[in-house]
């Protein structure tokens, strides 16, 4: 396997929200049905699925839980020299009490406006458990790959606790990260979400990765690298800094 390949897969699911589910169609049998959905990663870094209980791919995955999931680079000139991936999974509902609660946490953070979702219709969690990626790096860079673990090390209160701090009393380093990575700046950023390799910022409704200067393994390594990049005068990686 690839390791270029797999950690270019790895930060592709972690810079986009939303993709194409395809499902296998309950009410036409041997056909696939496509459907738009947000995402983001659970603390284990499975996408994770806010989903209508009347909608047509609850009802397939209800059926057959097997499925797969296209994410590919948005606003792309040339979709077919642009980097795409396609996940297969077995997508499961989650049931028990404190998974759902800590999905919801995670959730609500990317996706604020969809707790009415959840409170007032009936939408359900879901996650899609990994079972092989499909990814291409534009023409030529064609790859298979086992699913590798994206588990999140810092999900849970640490990750909350930063996320609070950040958004709290670092504004101001927050809005150097905006202009530093040339994101749009129409309303101010809040901090989402924090992993190993980088950090998601919400604007606006729009959700952005950007990637860290090198990955950090400590809740003080993830400080570092924040300090570091407040203090920056340019993005500190090679390209583009992961959005």
């Amino acid at each position: 396997m690839s390791v270029k390949a797999a950690q270019n897969a790895r930060e592709l699911l972690l810079k986009e929200y939303r993709g194409v589910l395809s499902t296998h169609s309950k009410k036409i049998p041997g056909f696939p049905f496509g459907s738009v959905v947000p995402y983001c990663l659970d603390g284990d870094g499975r996408p994770l699925l806010l989903i209508s209980r009347i909608a047509q791919h609850t009802h397939n995955l209800q059926a057959d839980g097997r499925c797969s999931l296209l994410v590919g680079e948005r606003g792309a000139a040339d979709v077919q020299a642009a980097g795409r991936l396609t996940l297969l999974a077995e997508a499961r509902k989650l049931h028990d009490g404190a998974e759902i609660d800590a999905a919801a946490a995670r959730y609500y953070r990317y996706f604020p406006q969809s707790s009415q979702y959840h409170r007032v219709h009936d939408f359900d969690f879901w996650v899609l458990e990994p079972v092989r990626w499909r990814f291409i790096g534009g023409f030529g860079a064609i790859h298979w790959l086992e699913a590798a673990s994206l588990a999140n090390p810092f999900a849970g209160e640490a990750e909350a606790a930063m996320l609070a701090h950040m958004n709290a009393d670092h504004v101001e380093a927050i809005a150097h990260y905006v202009a530093l990575a040339g994101l749009p700046a129409s309303e101010p950023a809040l901090m989402v979400g924090i992993d190993s390799e980088g950090f998601h910022l919400r604007i606006a409704g729009s959700l952005f990765w950007l990637a860290f200067p090198t990955s950090c393994n400590t809740a003080m390594q993830v400080r570092q690298a924040l300090v570091q990049l407040g203090r920056a005068e340019r993005w500190p990686t090679d390209g583009e800094p992961g959005r």
